[in-house]
């Protein structure tokens, strides 16, 4: 058991390591130094206090979004709505906000984020209750629903918000300084970063999750479900109802995501032509975290070094897309994770034969 554990953890890593000797395999074909570009990603993420601010700005909707997908697997199902759900919690925190402009910051900051995670869990209902009672692929739905709030919302912004809340056609006003998610001092000591509570509101939500999942009934009957619902429900555990419950959950973290990336990256609402990239993102660091708080957490630490640090690249002339095909890479590798964790235990095979052949 120990065995399988370390070779469990060594996954992550060892995918972080080809993910980055890939990445610079393809630099060295196209002609650029890779330690170069890797010195100037660093340089860029870690070179000054606003860098770093926008490393931890950049970590709360990623970790939110990566519990987002982790519970919804804890239950043996796939939720690729995040980005739809996120969507649907930044909009209508973004509207409560500004209809009521004059309402006091110690209200207004616990409802938008209670609105904004209540909207998140209502989109992911739909494929949850879909899934529980008629066995639909919660995939489809969740991928359809995407599309369906994506286009929801640029009606909304053209159609449906007063004309007094629009700075243009298609972007809102700014919220007042009662919801807005950044904080003077934050923004001081990061030298004028966009950090903002998003990450301690995230921290918050990896305490809560992993507390629920390590001791509670209900996380016992998620991972049950999750990993045989005909022998849960032959244990009393009703397979529908933790379905459900564990998609409100999941829709709730995702929304709660959309609020912090739209009170406190943006502070508006604009239309959006694609799907959020904080929802695509959040399942690769889910993945690359093993769904678990804490490996998430040190998952959105990499990848938004490697976001906040990409442009870096440029000084040597190096695209800043590389890093595009370094975070694929990761995700390549966990996802052959199988074939790693049958090599690893072959390896102190291997070395002790060949030293007993010397």
């Amino acid at each position: 058991m120990k065995n399988l554990s370390i070779r469990k953890g060594m996954v992550p890593i060892i995918a972080v390591v080809a993910g980055f000797l890939l990445g610079a395999i393809i630099m060295l074909i196209f002609g650029y130094n890779p330690i170069w570009g890797y010195e100037d990603l660093l340089s860029q993420a870690f070179g000054n206090s606003k860098s770093i601010g926008e490393i931890f700005r950049s970590m709360g909707p990623l970790i939110l979004t990566g519990l987002s997908f982790a519970v919804a697997m804890r239950a043996g199902m796939i939720n690729i709505g995040m980005s739809g759900q996120a969507l649907a919690g930044w909009i209508s925190s973004v509207w409560f906000a500004l209809s009521f402009p004059d309402m006091p910051r110690v209200f207004m900051i616990p409802l938008v984020i209670i609105i904004g995670a209540a909207w998140g869990a209502i989109m992911a209902a739909i494929p949850g209750i879909l899934k529980a009672f008629w066995g639909t692929s919660e995939v489809i739905v969740t991928i359809m629903m995407n599309y369906i709030i994506l286009l929801i919302s640029t009606y909304l912004v053209h159609y449906g918000f007063n004309q007094k809340l629009m700075a243009s056609k298609d972007s809102t006003i700014q919220v007042g300084a009662n919801a807005t998610f950044r904080n003077s001092f934050l923004t001081s000591i990061t030298n004028n970063s966009r950090l903002n509570i998003g990450i301690f509101i995230a921290i918050i939500a990896i305490i809560i999750v992993a507390i629920i999942f390590k001791r509670t009934t209900l996380g016992f009957e998620i991972r049950a479900v999750g990993l045989n619902p005909n022998a849960s429900e032959s244990s009393g555990i009703s397979s529908k109802r933790t379905i459900i419950i564990s998609m409100l959950m999941a829709g709730g973290l995702a929304g709660l995501g959309g609020v912090v990336e739209g009170l406190g990256t943006f502070q508006n609402f604009f239309v959006q032509y694609s799907s959020l990239s904080i929802g695509f993102d959040g399942m690769a660091v889910a993945l690359l975290g093993e769904n678990s708080p804490i490996g998430i957490l040190l998952a959105a630490f990499l990848f938004s070094i490697l976001k906040v640090g990409a442009p870096g690249m440029n000084v040597t002339g190096i695209p800043a897309e590389i890093v595009n095909v370094v975070i694929a890479s990761i995700i390549f590798f966990v996802g052959i994770k199988f074939v790693i964790e049958k090599i690893l235990p072959q390896l102190p095979k291997k070395v002790a034969k060949k030293e007993g052949e010397n």
